[in-house]
């Protein structure tokens, strides 16, 4: 696989004096990764708080219908992502290239499509919705739940889409803390709502859905102000172009990364689903609950991993633009150190503190202990989950997205499918948790060795077009 030619080079005197090329790639990270991280960290509690009121306020099976919605929530936020993902990146990497006009367009594409997006996969997914749940694995048991709760969710994805689609580009525009501001708005509204919807209101499984949207309209409210002001450094312009065919391929080409990564989750966690109700037996509906819990836990610190890609992103994407692979490189090497520190902390909690983790959702003995085994299985390798989520997102930053997307579907589909198959009609449910754990090290592996590989091939091309660069500056007119 041989690598894309880097960017022209821009006049480096200029583009050195912006604050993504010149200021200290420590301060950069500490700038736009520590909101995005907050806003991670605040998005992950609020899916956690809203699995205990689920789990306590409704029961053990309202947990094993919300994880029964994991998959199509998966390719729910995966429709959003292509949008979101490829527009910010591609925004950030104009910046760097000093177009503003083309990140403009960007912005106004990215509305449009989201809107697009939102009302044909929410109208399609509620039609069809019951014959969906019931392929991810939704038993009869568990089917109402699922089902009341993603009706909530289809409905209100155009708020939804719009919001993580142009939150994406507030931060990737250098708006990191407004970004920050907008998660928590989202989150503090969700917090207050969601216990008066189930406890209060007794709306159930249902209110937690209400709260999660009503969340997201106040943030959508502030977000949509933001790009409407002429204020903002990149806003909407209705000069500008809209759905226009050479942006939208490239929103594509860079978002098709992170979508596969949410589809080939999705269809995966189908499998992991099935592989548990077919090894569990009777204790089936049970078993994805405890599942669910493993899930919401290991999304918490692998939502903190992605907070620190999302700060990466619009550094990594203007500097490579702006032809400066120095700094790409040490963002890189920061990122990945913190990023493994980040699992490897989620590594020890669920080490040392298992039960104390799962009975925060549930009171129910069975749950708790089919958890535990489940915790000490998967997150024997977690540690190197951090470094290989790191590296699959450097890829999609700089605007590389074939490599990103091969990483991702590694992982995904190409080791955890067939381990799936094998290990589990031997080893039970220890063949599920085993399954996952090792294609996390085989994916590790890989993403390792393919940035190694790849980052020698950039290094020399940036390298040539440096010395192109300097010899035509040192170059003198002839004397006649």
């Amino acid at each position: 696989m041989s690598p894309p030619h880097p960017p022209k080079m821009p006049e480096q005197s200029n583009t050195a004096q912006m604050p993504l090329g010149s200021t200290s790639i420590g301060r950069l990270l500490m700038q736009y990764s520590v909101p995005a991280i907050i806003a991670a960290v605040a998005t992950s509690l609020y899916n956690i708080i809203d699995s205990i009121f689920i789990g306590r306020g409704v029961g053990p099976m309202a947990i094993s219908g919300l994880a029964i919605t994991f998959p199509l929530m998966n390719l729910v936020i995966g429709f959003c992502t292509l949008i979101a993902v490829g527009g910010a990146t591609i925004s950030s990497i104009f910046l760097g290239q000093k177009a503003l006009d083309r990140a403009t367009d960007v912005v106004n594409n990215v509305m449009v499509l989201c809107i697009i997006h939102s009302f044909v996969f929410g109208g399609l997914t509620y039609i069809f919705l019951d014959d969906i749940l019931r392929f991810f694995g939704a038993t009869d048991a568990t089917l109402p739940y699922a089902r009341e709760f993603m009706q909530v969710i289809l409905l209100g994805t155009p708020i939804s889409y719009i919001f993580i689609g142009l939150n994406n580009i507030m931060r990737a525009t250098g708006y990191p803390k407004k970004a920050m501001i907008s998660a928590l708005l989202s989150v503090a509204a969700n917090v207050v709502l969601a216990p008066i919807y189930i406890f209060v209101f007794d709306w159930g499984i249902r209110g937690a859905a209400f709260a999660t949207i009503c969340g997201q309209s106040v943030a959508f409210i502030w977000v949509l102000s933001h790009f409407c002001s002429k204020k903002s450094y990149v806003h909407f312009k209705l000069s500008g172009k809209w759905l226009f065919p050479p942006i939208i391929k490239r929103i594509y080409a860079i978002g098709l990364s992170p979508f596969l990564m949410n589809a080939t989750a999705c269809f995966v966690v189908v499998f992991l689903n099935k592989s548990i109700l077919d090894v569990a037996g009777a204790d089936g509906n049970i078993a994805i609950g405890a599942y669910g819990i493993i899930n919401r836990t290991t999304m918490f610190f692998v939502m903190i991993v992605f907070g620190v890609t999302q700060g990466m992103q619009p550094i990594l994407g203007f500097n490579y633009g702006a032809g400066q692979w120095h700094r790409v490189v040490e963002t890189l090497r920061k990122g990945i150190w913190i990023g493994t520190a980040i699992t490897s902390l989620g590594w020890f909690v669920t080490e040392v503190f298992p039960d104390t983790v799962s009975s925060l959702f549930t009171t129910d003995a069975q749950m708790i202990g089919i958890a535990r085994e489940g915790f000490r299985f998967y997150f024997i390798i977690y540690p190197v989950v951090g470094c290989q989520i790191v590296i699959q997102n450097y890829f999609q930053s700089i605007g590389h997205p074939k490599l990103s997307i091969f990483l991702s579907l590694t992982r995904q589909l190409i080791f955890l499918v067939p381990l799936l198959w094998v290990l589990p009609p031997h080893f039970g449910l220890e063949g599920v948790w085993a399954s996952m754990s090792i294609s996390d090290f085989l994916a590790f592996a890989l993403a390792l060795s393919t940035m190694i590989i790849m980052n020698r091939r950039y290094g020399r091309r940036f390298a040539t077009a440096h010395t192109a660069t300097d010899d035509r500056k040192t170059d003198t007119p002839r004397q006649s």
